[in-house]
């Protein structure tokens, strides 16, 4: 892996039409893009469809971009949260990848959130780690999106939690429930 985007627009920086023409020119040099809906349609101009302010996923809308995206910038691999909101405090929480031939859904979590500052740094990180340790995109994404579940609980900037514990969570009961 050379190198990795965790592409995430600030709107206070620039306009999306000049986020587009510098980071749509940097793909070039991206293995592992990493970023929400928002991040795509601003900064790349790729749209999946659904309304998630609405708590709406539209998985068939995220696979399409995902192919185009593949298709347009040759990424490795392309990677996003998928958060469905139920309350402010309460989401189902999971993650898609792809690798340019298959798409990996991870099983979703069911968080009550305590903080979600460094819940996206938690994925990217566990994400990163999990591409350079795991035998699959899938068993990758599994400790990514239990890295960032167990993030969401946890007061403050930082993931306190230990390798062992993401481990435990992603290989964890069926329920998906976080247990902290």
């Amino acid at each position: 892996m050379r190198h990795v985007l965790n592409n995430k627009y600030r709107k206070k920086l620039w306009t999306p039409a000049e986020a587009q023409v510098v980071m749509r020119d940097l793909m070039q040099y991206v293995d592992v893009c990493i970023g929400n809906e928002e991040d795509a349609e601003l900064t790349l101009g790729f749209k999946p469809g659904g309304d998630v302010t609405k708590g709406e996923l539209d998985h068939k809308g995220y696979e399409r971009i995902f192919s185009e995206m593949h298709k347009e910038f040759g990424f490795k691999y392309v990677a996003t949260t998928l958060r469905e909101s139920h309350s402010a405090s309460d989401n189902g929480w999971s993650a898609l990848i792809y690798d340019g031939k298959s798409f990996y859904y991870s099983k979703q979590y069911e968080i009550r959130i305590v903080d979600r500052v460094g819940g996206g740094d938690s994925f990217s990180g566990g994400l990163i780690h999990g591409l350079l340790t795991k035998a699959t995109q899938g068993e990758a994404l599994e400790f990514a999106v239990a890295a960032s579940a167990l993030k969401h609980t946890i007061f403050g900037d930082y993931n306190l939690v230990d390798e062992k514990e993401v481990e435990t969570l992603a290989k964890g009961d069926a329920s998906g429930r976080v247990q902290r």
